[in-house]
């Protein structure tokens, strides 16, 4: 698989096109399964809940600073397993706390089969309708700030309803994140397939963590 898919002429034609998707959603699968791997491995350990902070932190280095300068070679498939492992790795202390309660590892099925039924339904209605949807990219973009701000002042409020609505609000950004990269490759706008896979690779991350969060609460409730 060449990361750096070369094309001539002015459009990207029907063959690029599928090719990118192709190979999308191959690395998606198989960096999925690598990071359940890491996070089984992270449980087995008994990973401190403290070292999931410094796994996001240097997840969030490489995606932001390592994989636009490697993108377009090789390294970047590394990279790009480096940085979903230690997404994987800190989910573990998480996933072993869900696991502790009652009813958790249903919480925790529960999570990712909806996670798994929200990005096939939102790729599919995509890959069907063929629609643009980079429309929704500022506002999108615009919401996650929002919510990154609203998350990082409920570390100090704490609280349950505020903490509801921020993992509501991230599960339909993050859908929409689904849609607009999915509609970039099948229109064109992406031809790399490595950048599309970490795009769609924290959408589903996120939407599972939010998830988890919220039937966490509900559970709680009960």
């Amino acid at each position: 698989m060449n990361p750096n898919t070369v094309f001539t002429g002015a459009a990207v034609t029907a063959e690029v096109r599928n090719k990118v998707l192709r190979d999308t959603y191959k690395l998606l699968s198989i960096t999925l399964f690598f990071s359940a791997i890491m996070a089984a491995v992270s449980m087995t350990i008994a990973m401190p809940p403290i070292m999931s902070l410094v796994c996001s932190i240097g997840a969030l280095l490489l995606v932001w600073f390592v994989l636009p300068k490697t993108a377009h070679s090789s390294t970047g498939i590394f990279v790009v397993f480096g940085f979903t492992g230690l997404l994987g790795l800190g989910l573990g202390p998480m996933l072993s706390s869900y696991l502790s309660i009652p009813g958790g590892s249903q919480i925790i099925m529960t999570a990712m089969g909806g996670t798994g039924a929200i990005f096939l339904g939102l790729s599919g209605y995509a890959l069907m309708t063929k629609k643009d949807f980079s429309f929704l990219s500022g506002m999108l973009f615009a919401g996650f700030i929002v919510v990154l701000v609203a998350a990082l002042a409920n570390i100090f409020f704490q609280i349950p309803a505020l903490s509801l609505a921020i993992s509501g609000a991230v599960i339909l950004i993050m859908s929409g994140f689904i849609l607009v990269d999915t509609s970039r490759i099948v229109n064109g706008g992406e031809t790399n397939y490595i950048m599309a896979t970490a795009g769609l690779y924290l959408a589903i991350y996120n939407i599972f963590v939010s998830l988890l969060q919220i039937l966490g609460i509900f559970n709680s409730e009960d």
